[in-house]
């Protein structure tokens, strides 16, 4: 069997009738002609009894035989020129509680709005059989939306109370039921009024916070699923008696010897007993530049071998691997951290006794008072809507959602709505350096080389994918010798037959004619060309400063902000850069633990870091900090352990975003403060019997939109350099904070 197929055996899921599954992700589907293509393709394949293409997600389900065995699905989709990632099914399921909320909130919103307009008419004067009539489409209506929409709130009260406990959903499930209730009883005694229209709307906006709510705490919980998916299936594992056997990864025992194939992910941590290649490191270093390996090199779990294939020995299992411990600190660092929600939940708590006595007080009083059941209960309905916490509920979503708003007109993607109230609080900014404070793109350095020697280094560095051939094959397209063969000697360089003799583009030590572990003579960042084994010349480059840098980083400088670099590169480089940008603080060398661990020191000492990376290796220290920031350029991994993404090349996003925290934590705490005032007025108008259970549904209403139209205040102004915030000036006693 395959290496392809031993993959979709793995990853594939059981059906029935003797059918497995599996889901690939083919990017390259753009339109019908492709779908086509790929399904008739797919579907002659020996064994495939189903195939099917979803064009708007990009997605191909294949259902096959067990029986028959894999069949070859990614090498056909490959030899048609699509490239094929498999998924996991579990993955990529939608999220099923989002969508019963959006169903419910759009039923509520449908029946609210028609439930309404017959209100209308009824307070327009229509009387006798034509108000009653119009009660009855009304009650028609609530029943089913209240029976489909209120089930959200209706069972978390249950569950509560059967424990004999209470939460925020029992009072909403008494008031939205009793105003139903009382409703259905005077539209039976053709009453006047009727109160289907408040318990309706109530649900409706109640499921517009609980939706915003589910929406911002979804989205900091797939960090650790993206950083899953560097882990490889399995590997080809060399018996004692030479037989080769396609193993899972969690059947790999240390000690096993493993053939990985050029483009194959380590799967455990190993060492390398023989071959040569170039080793994608960014998962432990950061830095986009390969690194050499040879017999003797140690490899990490999760990196990606590039261009020569390997013989490795195992030296742990999957659940001691450098990966795993990577996804560890990630789920240790993405425990709770909010502390809005903190302080609204304990507002919850004490909500509902609050409420429940207030309703019970109202209705005993109005009883000894009158004697009127019926009024008895309309008060104590009263009180239970009027005092609905719609408000309090929206008090932060709404900001979060305005402040979302704002940050993505400036290109910032947030990702988790607390972010923003932790953000506010930092007082340190930990930077990365490769693409961070630099764009990740190595950029040929101008040092005098002749124009014919670019040419040939370009000619040269045509065939090849390692970074630095790359900036060198930008300049192809002069003059260079007919090269007759080149070959890519893996982790050393690219030699080339040509009339003049052999051409060397690579680490210096090799290229001057050595042929053993080609460690470089210099500069690590030194690339040499020689021509039979005679030096030639030498190329260096340089990582470009990302746009707005100096200015990014002088503003939080100036708005009391502590600053330092933390960097897995090497320490003269990650010096020069920082001493350029005005940091003083340099840390250089650091592996992802390390990382963590100085980030866990400072918050021993009481201080609260902002961290802006973008590498693998950056992923457990975003997790770990306070809050965290990475640019769209960055690994798939960092973006899905951040708080924030910024889209745009300037990393004038980290102060912006900074100032629409800080104004954030100013709206939420005045909506704080607007809800409790609220509360503080309504609650004594409704026991004294002033207001209806409709006019509280309204009052309700118009504190939840009060609410909203302040959280539309939020229109904030980056930090400039050279003007410090005032929000902030008390943060400047935070100044070495990061060393």
């Amino acid at each position: 069997m395959s290496r392809g197929g031993d993959e979709l055996l793995l990853a594939s899921r059981t059906l029935s009738d003797g059918l497995r599954q599996n889901e690939l992700a083919v990017p390259g589907i753009h339109c019908g002609g492709c779908i086509q293509r790929i399904e008739r393709a797919l579907t002659a394949l020996p064994g495939v009894a189903h195939a099917r293409v979803n064009l708007s997600t990009k997605r191909v389900t294949v259902r096959w035989r067990a029986a028959d065995g894999p069949p070859a699905v990614r090498e056909t989709l490959e030899g048609m020129g699509y490239d094929a990632h498999l998924q996991h099914s579990a993955e990529d399921r939608p999220d099923a509680t989002l969508a019963a909320l959006i169903r419910a909130l759009a039923v509520a919103g449908f029946a609210a709005m028609n439930i309404m307009g017959l209100s209308v008419s009824v307070w327009s004067g229509a009387a006798g059989e034509t108000r009653d009539l119009f009660h009855w489409i009304s009650a028609a209506i609530a029943l089913p939306a209240l029976a489909y929409s209120g089930r959200i709130f209706f069972a978390s009260a249950w569950r509560a109370l059967r424990r004999g406990q209470t939460n925020m959903d029992v009072p909403i499930s008494i008031g939205v039921l009793l105003a139903f209730g009382m409703s259905l009883y005077d539209t039976l005694h053709h009453q006047p009024h009727a109160y289907f229209d408040a318990s309706i709307s109530l649900l409706f906006f109640l499921l517009i916070g609980r939706t915003l709510d589910h929406v911002m705490r979804e989205r900091a919980r797939t960090a650790v699923k993206g950083l899953s998916r560097l882990a490889a299936y399995g590997a080809m594992v060399v018996g004692e008696d030479g037989s080769q056997r396609y193993t899972p990864t969690e059947d790999i025992a240390p000690g096993m010897t493993i053939l990985l194939a050029a483009g194959e992910r380590v799967p455990v941590d190993a060492t390398v007993l023989s071959g040569r290649s170039d080793l994608d490191c960014a998962l432990l270093t950061g830095e986009s530049a390969p690194q050499a390996v040879t017999a003797g090199s140690v490899l990490r779990a999760g990196t990606l071998n590039l261009t020569g294939p390997l013989t490795i020995r195992a030296d742990a299992i999957a659940d001691d691997s450098f990966l795993a411990e990577m996804m560890r600190l990630m789920e240790a660092a993405e425990s709770g951290r909010s502390g809005y929600r903190r302080l609204a939940d304990r507002a919850a708590r004490l909500y509902a006794p609050v409420v429940h006595s207030a309703a019970l007080l109202s209705f005993i009083g109005w009883m000894l008072a009158t004697g009127d059941v019926h009024r008895a209960i309309t008060v104590a309905v009263a009180v239970l809507i009027i005092t609905c916490p719609c408000a309090l509920g929206l008090a932060v979503p709404m900001v979060q959602v305005i402040a979302a708003r704002r940050l993505y007109e400036r290109g910032i993607m947030m990702k988790d709505g607390s972010a923003l109230e932790r953000l506010s609080e930092v007082d340190t900014v930990l930077f990365d350096k490769t693409g961070t404070l630099t764009l990740g793109k190595p950029t040929l350095r101008h040092d005098g080389v002749a124009p014919e020697h670019l040419a040939v280094a370009a000619a040269l560095g045509a065939h090849s994918r390692h970074p630095y051939s790359r900036a060198l094959a930008a300049f192809a397209g002069g003059l260079s010798p007919g090269f007759h063969s080149i070959v890519e000697k893996p982790g050393l360089g690219l030699e080339a037959m040509a009339d003049g003799g052999a051409w060397r583009l690579g680490r210096a030590g090799w290229a001057v004619g050595g042929e053993g572990e080609g460690h470089d003579a210099g500069d690590a960042a030194e690339t040499l060309l020689t021509l039979n084994g005679r030096f030639v010349a030498a190329f260096r480059f340089d990582d470009d400063s990302r746009p707005g840098a100096a200015d990014a980083v002088a503003a939080l400088r100036d708005a009391g902000l502590s600053l330092a670099v933390l960097s897995g590169d090497r320490a003269a480089p990650v010096a020069r850069l920082a001493g350029s940008l005005g940091i003083a603080t340099v840390h250089a060398e650091m592996l992802p633990g390390e990382k963590t661990a100085h980030i866990q020191a400072l918050a021993g000492r009481g201080h609260k870091a902002l961290m802006v990376g973008d590498g693998l290796n950056d992923a457990p220290a975003l997790a770990a900090a306070h809050v965290s920031m990475t640019p769209a350029t960055a690994a798939d991994v960092g973006r899905q352990a951040a708080d924030f993404v910024f889209l745009r090349p300037d990393l004038d996003a980290v102060p912006f975003a900074f100032a629409v925290s800080v104004a954030a934590r100013r709206l939420v705490r005045e909506n704080f403060a607007l809800a409790v005032a609220y509360n503080l007025i309504a609650l004594p108008v409704a026991i004294a019997g002033f207001v209806t259970p409709l006019i509280a549904a309204l009052a309700m209403s118009g504190s939840s939109i009060l609410v909203v139209a302040n959280a539309l205040r939020l229109r904030p102004r980056a930090p400039r350099a050279g003007r410090a915030r005032p929000e902030t000036a008390g943060q400047h006693r935070f100044a070495a904070a990061a060393r």
